[in-house]
């Protein structure tokens, strides 16, 4: 017999159906056993009479075993329905099942466990309802940033995850010493080839995996994250890849209330609120109001503290009815050496940040489009243009004036529905701490 989907099962009342999938709920009820069933496609419940054929079998299945199932389907009693809960009328009367694959479970999928010992076994808990929504969601949000950067005529592009040169020039990338006696690097960024791709493109956007060597172990830091990046040209300035991705947060925020209502219900949180138009305070404004609102003292302020992206974005959905905040006119000695500084307001930059719900998950900027100004930053930065030849190819050839940003797809994901630690919103997480398992206790040779 044909399998048949737990989604689709309502239109066989009256049938007999086949059905395959997971057990996530076994009970026995005086002679009979009833299984909550689930595939793909969502969850159904059967039921094992003592005369059913399928009794004995039914006996030995046990939560998490895969398992293939026949039986009727039938309309639950008026008194035993469940309103509002995926197939909540109907109720499979089983005839026959097959164990597919049995499970030995290291504890009962679904019931509190700390983060670690969910990392620690996430082929398994990776199945829970809670793993499967970050996910399921995760993957709308990638769909709503594609659709939407196509939209506004944007073409994507694979990055590379192996670069050359200088890894753009920061300290914290991994080596790889592999190539003819050269070292190469594990990319941070994929900045430079969407900067190279504004020439063929204009418009161009990657997701990419970047790789950070920093030794940070906090609820915001990865090794490997998932990057949403975009570049675009012929901008007057950095407030035109601003309302790029504001258009694009504003895309995938309706499209995930849209398909994942439920999900935000069961997180016990709600749609993020996205205004007209997202409020942009500069660095100043906002220190300045976090440090009055909130009675403190502004101990750095060439960048945001944590604690400032939290307090500006609690002021900011009290205040003005936002979950995001633009904050921009970073001093230029704290951004990325290609950041284009703002004429008029030096030292400060034209570079930016979104934050959302008290979280930095998106950067960005004008670029210095200029090859001569883009070698001098090199050198009064230290660094040698020589290891960037490959990039300045695009410069010297000559490309438009030049923005774009960079959106964390973990960060993004967490807040989205105010996870605490970002490693939960990450499949399968790495940081210095963790390649699968914690390294502290990996057994050496």
């Amino acid at each position: 017999m044909e399998r048949t989907l737990l989604a689709d099962l309502a239109g066989k009342k009256g049938e007999t159906a086949a059905i395959q999938g997971w057990v996530s709920v076994r009970r026995d009820q005086g002679k009979m056993v009833f299984f909550d069933f689930r595939d793909r496609s969502g969850v159904v419940q059967g039921v094992t009479l003592p005369n059913s054929p399928a009794i004995e079998a039914a006996k030995e299945v046990r939560n998490e075993y895969i398992v293939s199932v026949e039986g009727k389907v039938n309309e639950r009693p008026e008194k035993n329905r469940k309103a509002g809960v995926q197939n909540g009328d109907i109720e499979l009367e089983i005839t026959n099942i097959e164990i597919l694959s049995k499970a030995e479970i290291p504890f009962e999928l679904g019931g509190e466990v700390n983060l670690d010992t969910h990392l620690d076994h996430l082929p398994f808990t990776l199945r829970t309802e809670r793993s499967r929504d970050i996910f399921t969601m995760q993957a709308s949000i990638l769909d709503a940033y594609r659709n939407s950067l196509r939209a506004q005529g944007f073409t994507e592009f694979i990055a590379p995850a192996l670069v050359g040169g200088d890894a753009e020039g920061g300290a914290a990338a991994f080596k790889v010493d592999y190539f003819y006696d050269r070292t190469a690097y594990l990319a941070t960024s994929p900045q430079f080839y969407k900067q190279i791709m504004v020439g063929p493109f204009e418009r161009a956007f990657t997701v990419a995996k970047i790789f950070r060597a920093e030794k940070s172990a906090t609820t915001r830091h990865l090794s490997e994250a998932t990057c949403l990046d975009f570049e675009m040209g012929f901008i007057q300035n950095e407030r035109e890849p601003m309302a790029v991705l504001e258009q694009a947060v504003k895309d995938t925020v309706r499209a995930v209330a849209e398909a994942h209502s439920d999900v935000f219900a069961r997180f016990n949180t709600t749609v993020p609120v996205v205004p007209e138009a997202i409020p942009v305070f500069t660095l100043a404004e906002a220190q300045a109001l976090v440090a009055k609102e909130y009675n403190r003292t502004i101990e750095d302020t060439n960048d945001m503290s944590p604690e400032d992206e939290r307090q500006i974005c609690e002021y900011a959905k009290k205040n003005l009815s936002s979950d995001f905040v633009f904050i921009t006119r970073f001093p230029t000695k704290k951004r990325a050496f290609y950041t284009y500084e703002e004429p008029g307001e030096a030292p400060l930059s034209r570079g930016f940040d979104l934050l959302f719900r008290g979280l930095e998950i998106n950067s960005g900027a004008q670029r210095i489009h200029n090859y001569e100004q883009l070698v001098a930053r090199m050198q009064e930065r230290g660094l040698d243009p020589k290891k960037f030849e490959y990039y300045l190819q695009a410069f010297k050839t000559g490309l438009p004036p030049h923005g774009g940003s960079s959106t964390g797809l973990e960060r993004f994901t967490a807040r989205m529905l105010e996870l605490p630690n970002v490693k939960e919103a990450t499949a399968f997480p790495r940081d210095m701490n963790r390649i699968d398992t914690l390294l502290s206790t990996d057994k050496k040779d």
